[in-house]
C-alpha cells in the first residue's frame, strides 16, 4: 500500500472534527424533566378536550394563498420566516429571570420596599407616545397610538400583593384585558377595501385576546379560538403550532406565540394589564395588499399555586403582523387572518426552552438559581423596537417587574 501523503497533524485534526460532528448529530434521549413536561401537557390537553365534549379532528380548508408564505416567526429557536417584503429574519428572544442578587434577597425579606428601591431603573409609569414624560400619578394613561419615545420613569417602589398585584409597576396605570386593544379606524389601504380592513383588524385583536388573555389558555388549555382564526391555507404554520402544543421542544415551543402557565405551579391572580397599539400600512407586494402591525405588552401578576403570599409578575411583549388583501384580486378565507410575522419577549421566565409553558421565578428561585449572563433589559421599555434578531442561549436580567 502506498504511503499516505497527508501530514500527521492534518489527519489528527480530521479525526477530531469527525468525532465531534458524529457526537453532535447523534440523537439525544429527552431528559426526565422534558418527558414529564410533555406528559403533563398531554394530560392537560386531553382533560380540556374531555370538558369540551370533543374528540373529533378538525379539518382545514385548502383555499389558495394570495402570496407565498412560510410560517411566521414567534418560536424560541425556529427557522427563519419569509416576510411579506421578501426579507428573511428571526425574532430576538428575551427571557429574563431575576432582578436582584443573593445579598439583596435577604434584605427583601426584612424590608421589601427599601430593597426594591435599589433596582436599576426603579418602577415607572408612562402613557401614549410620551410615556417617559408622564408623572407617576395614579391617573389612567391615555391610549397608546404610537411607539413611546422613552421608557416609563421611576415610580414608588411598592411591593405587589394579592390585593394590589400591580403595585410598583408601570402597568398600575394601564388598562385591563381586551378593552386595552383598540382598533384604528378602518379605511381603504393600497386597494384593500375598508370592509376587508375592518375584518382583518378585528381578527388580529381576536387572535391576540385568544392567545394571551383567555383564562383557560393561561391555565394551560389548548388555544382553540386562536387556532381557528388562522387562515387554513397556512397549513405548515398550523401543523407546526399544533405539534408544539402537543409536544413542545426547544426548537418548537408554542410560548413564542401563546401565553400559558402550568396551573399546578402558577396561579394568575388578576386580569392582565395591557398596553400597545395597532397600525396599518400598504403591503410591499402588488396593489391589493396591506399589513396590520400590532405591538402589545401583557403584564401578568402571578403567585405560586396553592395560596402562596408572594406575588411577582411576568411581562410578555408580542409583535404580530397580519396581511389583509383585496378579495377582488386574491383569494382569502373569510373570517380568518393570515399571520406573516410574530416576535416576542418574555421577562421573568426560567429561560429553559421546550416546556410549552412560562415558568415565572420567585425570590427563592432566583436565590437558588445559577444566575444569568445576558445584558439587562427593562421589560416596560416600549420605546425600543422588538427586533427579529436571534440570540441563542442568552438569558438576560430584567431591571424591574
Amino acid at each position: 500500500m502506498p504511503e499516505s501523503s497527508i501530514p500527521d497533524d492534518v489527519w489528527e485534526k480530521f479525526v477530531r472534527d469527525s468525532e465531534r460532528d458524529i457526537r453532535a448529530s447523534a440523537p439525544k434521549e429527552p431528559s426526565a424533566r422534558a418527558r414529564m413536561v410533555t406528559e403533563r401537557l398531554r394530560a392537560m390537553d386531553e382533560a380540556q378536550a374531555a370538558r369540551a365534549g370533543g374528540g373529533g379532528k378538525r379539518r382545514w380548508g385548502t383555499k389558495n394563498a394570495p402570496v407565498p408564505l412560510a410560517r411566521p416567526e414567534g418560536w424560541r429557536t425556529g427557522p427563519p420566516v419569509q416576510d411579506i417584503g421578501g426579507t428573511s429574519r428571526r425574532r430576538r428572544v428575551w427571557s429574563a429571570v431575576g432582578v436582584v442578587v443573593a445579598v439583596a434577597l435577604a434584605v427583601v425579606a426584612v424590608n421589601p420596599s427599601a430593597a426594591l428601591s435599589w433596582l436599576p431603573g426603579g418602577f415607572g409609569e408612562g402613557s401614549g407616545a410620551s410615556d417617559g414624560a408622564q408623572s407617576a400619578s395614579g391617573t389612567p394613561l391615555a391610549p397608546e397610538t404610537a411607539r413611546p419615545g422613552t421608557a416609563p420613569p421611576a415610580a414608588p417602589t411598592d411591593v405587589p400583593t394579592r390585593d394590589k398585584p400591580f403595585a410598583g409597576s408601570p402597568a398600575a396605570r394601564w388598562e385591563s384585558g381586551a378593552d386595552a386593544i383598540r382598533l384604528p379606524v378602518a379605511k381603504p389601504v393600497n386597494g384593500v377595501p375598508a370592509a376587508r380592513m375592518a375584518a382583518a383588524l378585528k381578527g388580529t385583536k381576536d387572535f391576540l385576546v385568544a392567545a394571551n388573555l383567555d383564562p383557560a389558555v393561561l391555565e394551560g388549555a389548548r388555544p382553540e379560538k386562536a387556532l381557528a382564526l388562522v387562515d387554513p391555507a397556512q397549513r405548515d404554520y398550523l401543523a407546526e403550532l399544533n405539534a408544539g402544543l402537543r409536544k413542545p421542544t426547544a426548537d418548537n415551543d408554542p410560548v413564542g406565540t401563546i401565553t400559558r402557565f402550568d396551573p399546578d405551579e402558577i396561579e394568575v391572580v388578576s386580569e392582565a394589564r395591557v398596553r400597545g397599539h395597532m397600525t396599518v400600512e400598504a403591503g410591499d407586494g402588488s396593489p391589493g395588499t396591506a399589513v396590520i402591525k400590532a405591538d402589545y405588552t401583557f403584564v401578568y401578576p402571578v403567585a405560586r399555586a396553592g395560596g402562596g403570599d408572594e406575588v411577582t409578575r411576568t411581562v410578555v411583549r408580542r409583535s404580530i403582523e397580519v396581511e389583509a388583501v383585496d378579495p377582488a384580486r386574491f383569494r382569502a378565507a373569510e373570517g380568518h387572518i393570515r399571520i406573516v410575522s410574530t416576535r416576542s419577549e418574555i421577562s421573568n421566565d426560567d429561560c429553559r426552552d421546550g416546556d410549552g409553558v412560562i415558568r415565572p421565578q420567585f425570590l427563592a428561585d432566583r436565590q437558588n438559581g445559577a444566575g444569568t449572563s445576558g445584558e439587562a433589559r427593562d421589560p416596560y421599555d416600549r420605546s425600543r423596537e422588538l427586533t427579529g434578531a436571534r440570540d441563542d442561549d442568552e438569558c438576560g436580567v430584567v431591571t424591574r417587574l
